[in-house]
């Protein structure tokens, strides 16, 4: 196979391209500080912080802020007893659960350099076994499974939704419900969450890695409506409090009014400080190169 040639390596490069990750600054870690906290006060429990803001910087491509965020869980006070090995798996399956809001070169770029990042102790004891292989055993449990996440998230629009997505593509509702909401987005039933109980990114955490990664993307705006009312959904139907979920501290709260108001303008300060003030790194487009 041919090498490829100076030429071509420098444009895959250039800065204008911007061809990276996005480093985090000095002032990515008092706006991080200044979240927990406030959800502390709040009563909004540690995996929602680490949830929202690990799916806003995997969305940025900034690893660095994703080991800021596991440092900063590993020194903050939770309700139950945390781990830095649960704190790195959360940090994980939010990075994975990203993928179908972002594309898989984001996650696969930001989960190598996080691992990357960790220390020697941590990386020994983090998981070594896939939960999310289909088998002809589990296909029609793992069809079924997504299909009802989608009718949690969309109900009232679930079918007129998928009919809508058909006429763009016949294939495009397929693959939204069988490459993600059935084998992503949804759990594979009696398999106990990397980390242990107590670290499942179930019902409620799914939406809010979803809002994150739209909001911080822009341009998705119809998408941040529906996933807002994704979550507000999830305790207005009960799907919160379904079997197999886990209880989310400060959950029902972040489904109301005031909740959602918060989730936004957190996402908005982490975007704009790990942006650098120059808003989102997701898809801004070719820079200029003068």
């Amino acid at each position: 196979m041919s090498k490829l040639s100076d030429t071509i390596k420098a444009l895959i490069n250039a800065s204008h391209a911007a061809p990276g990750y996005t480093p985090a600054s000095a002032a990515v870690q008092p706006v991080l500080t200044r979240f927990a906290s406030d959800a502390a006060q709040k009563k909004v429990g540690l995996p929602v912080w680490v949830t929202l803001s690990t799916a806003v910087s995997a969305t940025l491509n900034c690893p660095e802020a994703m080991t800021q965020i596991f440092h900063l869980a590993n020194s903050s006070p939770s309700t139950e007893p945390r781990t830095p090995v649960q704190n790195a798996e959360l940090i994980r399956e939010v990075g994975l659960k990203c993928i179908s809001f972002n594309g898989i070169p984001r996650s696969i770029n930001t989960l190598g350099a996080f691992r990357g990042s960790l220390p020697p102790e941590v990386v020994s004891g983090l998981s070594t076994t896939p939960t999310r292989e289909l088998t002809p055993e589990n296909l029609t449990v793992r069809k079924r499974d997504g299909l009802a996440l989608w009718d949690s998230v969309y109900i009232g629009f679930e079918r007129k939704l998928l009919d809508k997505l058909a006429q763009s593509h016949p294939d495009l509702p397929v693959h939204i419900l069988n490459g993600h909401y059935s084998n992503l987005l949804s759990n594979p039933r009696g398999v106990t969450p990397p980390g242990g109980p107590g670290n499942k990114v179930g019902r409620v955490l799914t939406s809010l890695v979803a809002i994150a990664c739209l909001r911080a993307q822009t341009g998705v705006g119809p998408q941040v409506v529906s996933h807002i009312f994704g979550l507000r959904k999830a305790y207005g139907n009960g799907d919160a409090h379904a079997e197999g979920e886990e209880p989310v501290e400060g959950g029902a709260w972040l489904a109301t009014e005031e909740g959602n108001i918060w989730i936004l303008e957190n996402i908005d300060k982490l975007v704009g400080v790990i942006g650098g003030g120059e808003g989102t790194t997701f898809a801004p487009g070719l820079r200029s190169k003068l």
